[in-house]
């Protein structure tokens, strides 16, 4: 379940868009920490809720709530960012599978906003992701997603800062 929210909250990046100006950022190892906050039930393909006995069901309600109850939480990957995550805009992001609308692209900074679907399981995701790159080697950004599915909604706001490790990216892959 926290992978396939993950993965749904991540998805911003890694598109393939027109006119991108990629962000002025050294190449190589980044070290990012994220911190995310998510509010209401988590959205369960149909398919999957089906298959669930009541026992399934409440224990997994169970844990969305205490989840949430948590308050926001925070993980630290690191990413090889190569040339061409750049200049597909948003290198700091995710995974790919989305159509996005480029609102603004800099040296400096972009906004996209997102829409991803998942016709397999009748699941989508919208937002919007921001980055800001305060130099070469710092970049901070947010996002705010909804992510809708078997009859569920769940917000998802989160924070990011990345900063440049190193210009040899040694086994980590992007």
């Amino acid at each position: 379940m926290r992978a396939t929210t993950l993965s749904l909250l991540m998805t911003a990046a890694v598109w393939a868009a027109d006119n991108v100006t990629p962000l002025d950022v050294r190449l190589g190892l980044w070290e990012t920490k994220s911190t995310s906050q998510m509010n209401g039930a988590p959205p369960i393909p149909e398919s999957m809720l089906r298959s669930l006995s009541p026992e399934q069901r409440t224990k997994m309600e169970a844990m969305a709530k205490a989840r949430e109850a948590k308050g926001p939480q925070s993980h630290t990957q690191q990413t090889c960012v190569t040339k061409e995550m750049l200049a597909k805009a948003m290198a700091f992001g995710g995974k790919d599978g989305c159509t996005s609308t480029v609102i603004r692209s800099s040296r400096r900074a972009q906004d996209v906003r997102f829409t991803c679907t998942d016709s397999n399981s009748n699941m989508k995701g919208t937002g919007e992701f921001h980055i800001d790159a305060a130099d070469s080697e710092h970049v901070t950004g947010t996002s705010t997603v909804k992510m809708e599915g078997g009859g569920n909604t769940m917000d998802v706001k989160a924070s990011f800062a990345s900063h440049w490790v190193s210009a040899d990216c040694g086994a980590q892959k992007h």
